[in-house]
């Protein structure tokens, strides 16, 4: 019988290593942000399985933020690009500056009633550290240099379900940097 101690050390071992999985041929290959799912706001899953093979543009945000305006952004991008296949999606989070510390009414208030918001927002989620959730653990594993570090932060997911593009907390949703990597990432095949 395993005590306690033994369980959480193969839990935590679990949780932190690469995710992997086989492929016919006998290689490795390490799964994809397709793999993961987000509680949504509004109560149902967020499954970007839903959205395989279409790019995703993952957004860490908060409400009472300076760059809480780029919901604003965001909604433009969602309707300039959706029809061609962008999915854009909100991850709540009160990790920086404590600037997300509502409830997910307070959240809709903002995102949805303010900022007139259409596209999947999560509920609230940690987004870095021991206990961020699964695709932020994911993506600063492939990307460590590049996770988030305040509200904001921007991975653009390709086609492939691997992250193409990271953009910081200070790019704004419209910037061209943002609209030629979507631009690209909907071009690829």
């Amino acid at each position: 019988m395993m005590n306690r101690r033994t369980v959480l050390s193969v839990t935590l071992a679990s949780a932190l290593a690469p995710v992997t999985h086989a492929l016919a041929d006998g290689g490795m290959s390490r799964i994809s942000a397709y793999a993961f799912s987000f509680p949504a706001l509004s109560g149902d899953d967020i499954r970007l399985a839903a959205f395989t093979g279409k790019p995703l543009l993952v957004v860490n945000t908060a409400s009472l933020c300076g760059y809480t305006p780029q919901y604003a952004g965001l909604q433009e991008i969602w309707n300039e690009f959706r029809e061609r296949g962008l999915i854009v999606i909100g991850v709540p989070s009160n990790d920086f500056g404590g600037q997300e510390p509502g409830s997910a009414s307070e959240i809709t208030q903002t995102a949805h009633h303010q900022y007139g918001v259409t596209f999947p927002v999560a509920a609230k989620a940690v987004v870095v550290g021991a206990r961020a959730h699964p695709f932020y653990k994911w993506a600063a594993e492939a990307r460590p240099k590049e996770v988030p570090r305040w509200n904001f932060h921007k991975y653009l997911i390709g086609r492939d379900g691997y992250i193409a593009e990271v953009f910081p907390s200070a790019v704004e949703p419209a910037d061209t940097r943002i609209k030629t990597a979507i631009a690209r990432a909907l071009a690829d095949s």
